[in-house]
């Protein structure tokens, strides 16, 4: 659909609001011709309107069922790495996935966040976005701005605040900085990477393994590993920590590691993984066999399985 079709059904569901209330909209660019209201129909439709242009980030039950196609052979990460609190976020914009993450609601931080490769030229996003269905279920779908939540919908920021980050845990912080998990240049165009830009896809990482080590893996060696791939799943997690930030809230994940399933045709797939400590400016290349020894032993629970038998372990 083009931004034009976009902004025409856009226009097309206002309108349909308005028409309730006796009310005609004039047709802009911007949509930005209203009629005088009463300041509860405005309430409604900033709310309204909220819900049309930010994306979804659903919390579900279970990947298998509700956004499989991030996963190779549809098949997540086994539950030796799910936490005691989890959520499973189907992260959606704009009525598309583009991504799904294991989330932690109790450290605060995503256990891992799964998508397909597909970089693409374009710029970085400056806004964050929170998840409103880690509150409850009752609350809407979509992904939102803290300030439309706490001005619109009645939530405070301590309600917000109990089951995942906010904006101010990652403020004045040292030698540590917002890391994503599933990083926006994997992604093709603007709309794609503004729906990596949730706190749920964020942990605190080191300045400058984010800047250094771990960014040339994301940008350059990921880049010459996939040349001959037709389709890539990339699972990328964090083990967490025994340190935190933000007066105990998140938790500071003590590794970072990804991982890579490479489908080259039908009958030929290959792998890799990489795994960094958050506090050096070095990253380890692995076999994707041998990081799922390496998180069994710092899980130490039942061995970890990141995708499916088919992908090579070697």
């Amino acid at each position: 659909m083009s931004h034009k079709d976009k902004n025409d059904s856009r226009f097309d569901e206002l309108s349909l609001i308005l028409s309730a209330f006796d009310l005609q909209v004039s047709k802009s660019p911007s949509l930005g011709v209203l009629p005088a209201m009463p300041p509860l129909l405005l309430i409604l439709l900033q709310i309204s309107s909220s819900c049309l242009w930010l994306g979804r980030g659903e919390v579900v039950t279970s990947f298998e069922s509700s956004c499989p196609q991030f996963f190779f052979r549809e098949t997540p990460p086994n539950d030796a790495l799910e936490p005691e609190n989890p959520a499973w976020i189907c992260q959606r914009y704009e009525n598309q996935y583009y991504f799904a993450t294991l989330y932690d609601r109790s450290r605060r931080i995503p256990v891992y966040s799964a998508y397909l490769y597909q970089p693409g030229p374009g710029k970085r996003p400056k806004t964050w976005l929170v998840e409103p269905q880690l509150m409850g279920l009752s609350y809407p779908k979509t992904m939102e701005k803290e300030w439309t939540l706490l001005n619109y919908f009645n939530v405070t920021l301590e309600q917000l605040g109990k089951s995942q980050a906010v904006l101010r845990d990652y403020k004045n912080l040292t030698g540590l900085n917002r890391g994503h998990l599933n990083p926006s240049g994997h992604h093709p165009d603007s709309i794609s990477r503004l729906a990596t830009f949730s706190l749920t896809n964020i942990i605190p990482q080191d300045e400058k393994l984010n800047g250094g080590a771990w960014n040339n893996y994301e940008q350059q060696i990921m880049m010459r590993r996939t040349q001959s791939c037709n389709t890539t799943y990339i699972v990328v997690g964090a083990v967490p920590g025994n340190n935190y930030i933000a007066k105990g809230r998140v938790n500071k994940p003590s590794h970072i590691w990804s991982s890579a399933c490479c489908e080259v045709d039908n009958n030929q797939r290959k792998s890799w993984a990489v795994i960094a400590e958050n506090d050096k400016n070095e990253v380890h290349m692995l076999t994707l066999g041998e990081l799922e020894e390496v998180l069994t032993q710092l899980y130490g629970r039942d061995q970890v399985y990141l995708f499916d038998s088919d992908c090579p372990r070697e």
